[in-house]
């Protein structure tokens, strides 16, 4: 997915703006970067990759060398960032954090005008932050160019600029996929999209940017330059699984709403076990609400060893990912041996991972093995923002075991997603026999819904229901990229 950090200071930036990024580092393993405006006007920028190594490893050294009093980081699972930008708008420092999904279409229509050329590559790909630069460069103005830009992105791109002049500019991606949240110290500025990354650099919250709103920042403090959209579409998953448990979106906080999770499981529940544990580290609040609902204690039977290991799911490779997920989970046999264990996991995704866990459970000596998502089964990949490197649907535990029920038909697959229907039991019930759990009962999604406190109508809940709200629209007009 990743995430981005930006600070506006009136003294160095540098400190705040290294560990502000880092504090984004669970949303990104691929590539991070930070650029600074020094006093001169000129931008120092260093981009790292960071598959291997933490990001505070890569850029500590490089610390000392960088002065000045405004920059912008960021974290990305694919293209390197911040890219310097020279246009008619001046020169521009620009990250962004989202998908776009019309790649082909943008281009074709740059390639048109013949006076445009992409230099930033990534693999054999665009760099869409690229992308996203040379729809802004259409416009008269930064607004106009940020504007134009999410009319005509199909999926979501949030922005955060820093012009040569001294100006930051903040934008959330059009109907608020992502959030992107100011914070205020003094005279100090800070926009980033983990409320976490915040409080132990003295920043207070004092705004959540509202779908496709647009702020300014200089030396006269912060005002918005584009109003918010009246559609919210914030991604559910930032608070069931993505999200920092201390951070807060649209002012819930992600680990208020696991606990909230995991007590509806309970309440709808009545399995006998003997212990409730997580599966580490984001199961980890919803098995604490859903042990203090039911009182039953919560236990850690698994020990999980992290400073060196990536987030399992995002290596290409199927064997990668296993093995990532394997060598950090450490079983505790005195915990397991004779226990009737249950688990609250936050999804299950592709689900080999998760029976490779539940064997070792077993070969540790566990009498039963229950889970308990917090959401419903996943049965779409997400179209609007980048959460793994899946290609296809039928990566999905659950479209998988669709097709075993079905086979190659067409299926209307909102009969699965109903949560009363034969179908849709007949696809857990598949599951759970492939993942040889004792019993697998997932969350409903009015339940998910109400543990994050907000209406249905301001969620995203396309990877469960295939419901994509609002989606851009908007066509190319006849002004595409070098037009008149």
């Amino acid at each position: 997915m990743g995430g981005f950090f930006g600070v506006f200071t009136e003294q160095d930036c540098v400190s705040d703006l290294f560990y502000g990024t880092d504090y984004h580092s669970h949303l990104g393993t691929s590539r991070g970067g930070m650029a600074v405006l020094d006093r001169d006007g000129r931008f120092l920028r260093s981009i790292h990759d960071i598959s291997t190594a933490q990001f505070r490893s890569k850029f500590e050294d490089e610390l000392p060398g960088m002065r000045g009093q405004a920059g912008i980081g960021v974290i990305s699972d694919y293209e390197s960032q911040p890219l310097i930008i020279g246009s008619h708008l001046g020169v521009y420092a620009i990250v962004t954090v989202g998908r776009i999904n019309n790649v082909a279409d943008i281009v074709s229509r740059a390639f048109s005008s013949r006076v445009t050329h992409f230099s930033e590559m990534s693999g054999d790909g665009i760099n869409p932050t690229e992308l996203a630069a040379t729809l802004i460069n259409t416009g008269g103005s930064f607004e106009e160019g940020v504007r134009y830009a999410q009319e005509i992105i199909d999926g979501s791109c949030s922005m955060l600029l820093l012009s040569a002049d001294r100006v930051m500019y903040a934008a959330r991606d059009c109907f608020g996929r992502t959030p992107v949240i100011i914070g205020r110290r003094g005279g100090d500025w800070a926009v980033t999209m983990e409320t976490t990354a915040l409080p132990n650099l003295g920043y207070e919250v004092v705004k959540y940017l509202g779908p496709g709103e647009m702020v300014r920042i200089d030396e006269n403090g912060m005002e918005t330059c584009l109003p918010a959209g009246d559609t919210l579409r914030i991604c559910t998953f930032l608070w069931i699984y993505y999200g920092f448990p201390g951070s807060s979106y649209e002012g819930v906080n992600v680990e208020s709403v696991r606990y909230r999770c995991g007590a509806a499981l309970a309440r709808r529940d009545n399995v006998e076990v003997d212990l409730v544990s997580g599966i580490p580290d984001s199961g980890t609040g919803h098995a604490i609400g859903y042990a203090n609902e039911r009182r039953i204690p919560y236990g850690r039977p698994f020990a999980k060893y992290t400073p060196t290991w990536p987030r399992s799911f995002m290596p290409q490779r199927q064997e990668t990912r296993d093995l990532v997920a394997r060598m950090k989970l450490i079983p505790l046999q005195d915990l397991i041996q004779g226990k009737r264990i249950l688990f609250c996991e936050d999804s299950i995704v592709r689900g080999t991972q998760l029976r490779d866990t539940i064997q070792r459970l077993y070969d540790a000596g566990a009498r039963e093995v229950h889970m308990r998502p917090a959401c419903p089964p996943l049965l779409f990949g997400c179209r609007f923002l980048n959460f793994s490197r899946s290609r296809s649907d039928y990566d999905l535990l659950a479209r998988r075991a669709i097709r075993e029920l079905e086979g190659e038909k067409p299926v209307d697959l909102a009969i699965y997603a109903d949560e009363t229907s034969d179908q849709h039991a007949a696809m857990v019930d598949r599951m759970n026999r492939r993942l040889s759990l004792s019993t697998l009962r997932y969350q409903r999604m009015a339940d998910m819904v109400e543990a994050t406190t907000l209406p249905k109508s301001k969620l995203c809940t396309y990877c469960w229901d295939g419901c994509e709200g609002c989606v851009p629209t908007a066509s190319f007009e006849d002004r595409g990229p070098g037009s008149e």
